[in-house]
This record gives C-alpha cells, sequence and structure tokens, in this order.
C-alpha cells in the first residue's frame, strides 16, 4: 500500500472502532480522495479490504457505508462470541510464542493505563488490540476471521459502556484489567483449561457492561 492507502486504511479503522464514523454512515468517496490525496481505485481498493474485513458494506447503487449494528447483528454477536473466544483462548495458550506474550503483556499495560486516564476511546481502543492479539496467537486461519469480525462490533458496542469517567464503572474495570493478567499468565503456563474458563468469565463481565448500557435506568417518578 501507497502511504496515502496505509494511512486511510488504518484511519477508517479507527474511526469505526470508536464510532466517529457511525453504523450505517456513508462514507463520501470525493471528500476522502481529497482528504488522504489519493485517487477513486486505490481509495475503492482499501474499501474492498475494509469490506471483507467486516469494516463496511458495499453496495453497487450506493456505495460504501459503515457496517450496521442491527438488532439481528446483537443477537447472534452474544451467541457466537463466548464461543468463538473460547476456542481462540485454547489455542493461544497452545501456539502462543514468547515475543507474543510480551506484546499482549504490553498491551494489557495499555488497556491499564486508559482506566488510569479516563480514557473511554482509549480503552476500548487498546482493549480491541489486547484480544486481536489473542487471535494472533491462536494461529487458526478459520478462527481468526470470525474472531476478528466480533471484535469490530464488540469495539463498537463497547463504546456505549466504557464510561471510564463513570465512578461506578471502576472496579468492574479493574477487574477487567484483573482479568486480562490472568489470562496472560494462563497463555505463558500453556493451560489451554484456565484460558477458556477465564474467557467465560471475562466474557461476563463484559456481557453485564453491555447489558446495563441496553437497559433504561429506572425512572425516579414521584407518584
Amino acid at each position: 500500500m501507497t502511504n496515502g492507502k496505509q494511512k486511510l486504511y488504518r484511519d477508517l479503522k479507527q474511526r469505526i472502532l470508536t464510532l466517529e464514523l457511525e453504523p450505517g454512515a456513508d462514507l463520501d468517496e470525493t471528500q476522502l480522495s481529497k482528504e488522504y490525496g489519493i485517487s477513486r481505485t486505490p481509495l475503492r481498493d482499501v474499501f474492498r479490504d475494509l469490506a471483507g474485513e467486516g469494516y463496511l458494506s458495499l453496495e453497487s447503487n450506493r456505495g460504501a457505508s459503515v457496517s450496521p449494528l442491527s438488532h439481528t447483528t446483537l443477537r447472534d454477536f452474544f451467541l457466537a462470541a463466548p464461543m468463538i473466544y473460547a476456542a481462540t483462548a485454547r489455542l493461544a495458550a497452545r501456539n502462543a510464542t514468547a515475543d507474543q506474550i510480551v506484546e499482549l503483556t504490553d498491551s494489557a499495560s495499555r488497556f491499564d493505563e486508559a482506566i488510569e486516564a479516563a480514557s473511554t476511546t482509549q480503552l476500548a481502543i487498546h482493549n480491541n488490540r489486547f484480544h486481536q492479539l489473542i487471535g494472533l496467537m491462536a494461529d487458526n486461519a478459520f478462527l481468526l476471521p470470525s474472531h476478528n469480525r466480533l471484535l469490530i462490533d464488540h469495539a463498537r458496542i463497547s463504546q456505549t459502556f466504557y464510561r471510564a469517567e463513570d465512578p461506578t464503572l471502576k472496579k468492574p474495570l479493574a477487574d477487567a484489567g484483573r482479568q486480562h493478567a490472568d489470562m496472560i499468565e494462563a497463555i505463558r503456563q500453556r493451560d489451554e483449561d484456565r484460558s477458556e474458563q477465564l474467557v467465560y468469565e471475562h466474557w461476563a463481565l463484559s456481557r453485564e457492561f453491555i447489558q446495563r448500557s441496553l437497559t433504561p435506568a429506572s425512572l425516579n417518578i414521584g407518584l
């Protein structure tokens, strides 16, 4: 990729994961071509790459748009995520290299720093990267595409519940950080059963976050 294409590819991914580009939003080819200094052909190459990974949807009469987050998407996400995350974690414990474990540890530290900085965006980005690395550790060509596709929507959904400035989330976020550390240790010890168990515990915490964000708070109405 040329520099302009690489930057567009990276930037669009981050803008989608952080909801700067909202689900379903149309992409303006003219504006993006001008902004990144590339012609329509390489621009559309990037769109096709991102569509293949699940970030974008391409329609002949509409062009490129951000992949939607629908009720069906959420249902399918809740059904598939724990199974695929667990299988990926088992293989990560089996196949991870020493260098990958070092990188995973660094990623976990960045997540912890985002908690301290109370940065919602950075929490989502570094949590996404942590789990991407576990997918790479698994080293399985069949699981990786599904795992990464789940992480796209997981990151986007997380923008609705990772409210780092919310004092009620301080303990659950700290728990998430500790679970990351436990997962790293289980992978380092090649403990597949423990890795799988920790993923289910981590998923339960994520599900609690998500359900809290999707459930309206009780209304305080005086009668």
